[in-house]
């Protein structure tokens, strides 16, 4: 992994570098880094024994920008069973990013067969899969510089997709990135391997992203097998299945903004 960084943590600041730049302008981030810098800052919040993240939704106001960024997370409702978080990213004074995450108790059911069910399987993993074609439209940027991509099924432009991610760089400078937050930064991609709409032509962006964490991931790598819906009136939606090497993990859906370039 990189020693450079999607973030560079001093002084108590964070400023995003261009390894978190995203495919429509040079100078705003792809979701996936601000979505992951969020999550460390949700991890870092105290929180009762047991208690587990199972879903966070971000809402994309603004694009973020490089450069210097304001992070703040509180515990809104404090529980044992249930608590939630709240939290923003801000850039020269306004919010960019706004985030609300749910965490719960866990609990052991005892067996598959409780649930009438065994896990789900994962999907070929990333040895089996083929990097991607893209060609970035500007350099460094978060995919392909911060984060591989290997497909298993589908590619870019091509309708549903099914592809693996791992971190190429530290979320934060000098820090070993958590499951989760590497979860984080993939689940934001849904809509980009599975869009039907040519590049060249459309403009389809997420203003929010939410995620369902079934259980905590494992190891470097995430997959998604994404699929987006587009209806005449021209609002959308990607929803992927979201597992690591051992099985599902969860779910993410997106809102789509779709607009002629």
């Amino acid at each position: 992994m990189s020693e450079t960084g999607i973030f560079v943590a001093a002084n108590g600041s964070i400023s995003a570098t261009e390894l978190a730049r995203g495919p429509w302008d040079p100078n705003a981030q792809h979701g996936g880094a601000p979505a992951a810098l969020m999550m460390r800052a949700f991890e870092r919040l105290p929180a009762a024994e047991g208690l587990v993240l199972a879903r966070i939704t971000y809402e994309f106001l603004r694009p973020a920008p490089l450069g210097q960024l304001d992070v703040e997370a509180v515990v809104a409702r404090p529980g044992r069973r249930v608590q939630l978080l709240e939290g923003s990213i801000s850039a020269n004074g306004t919010e960019v990013v706004r985030a609300r995450a749910l965490q719960v108790r866990s609990v052991d059911i005892g067996s598959a067969s409780a649930l009438g069910a065994g896990p789900e399987p994962p999907p070929p993993g990333p040895r089996e899969g083929r990097p991607n074609e893209f060609v970035p439209t500007f350099r460094p940027m978060f995919a392909p510089d911060a984060i591989e991509i290997r497909f298993v099924a589908g590619t870019f432009g091509g309708g549903p997709s099914t592809a693996w991610f791992r971190l190429r760089a530290p979320v934060v400078a000098g820090e070993e990135p958590t499951p989760l937050q590497r979860l984080a930064a993939a689940g934001d991609f849904g809509n980009g391997i599975s869009s039907v709409l040519p590049w060249g032509e459309y403009l389809f962006i997420n203003p929010d992203l939410t995620l369902y964490i079934e259980r905590p991931p494992v190891g470097e790598w995430i997959c998604l097998n994404a699929q987006t819906s587009i209806a005449l009136d021209g609002i959308g939606t990607a929803e992927a299945v979201l597992y690591d090497t051992r099985g599902r993990v969860g779910r993410a859906t997106q809102a789509l903004l779709i607009a002629p370039l």
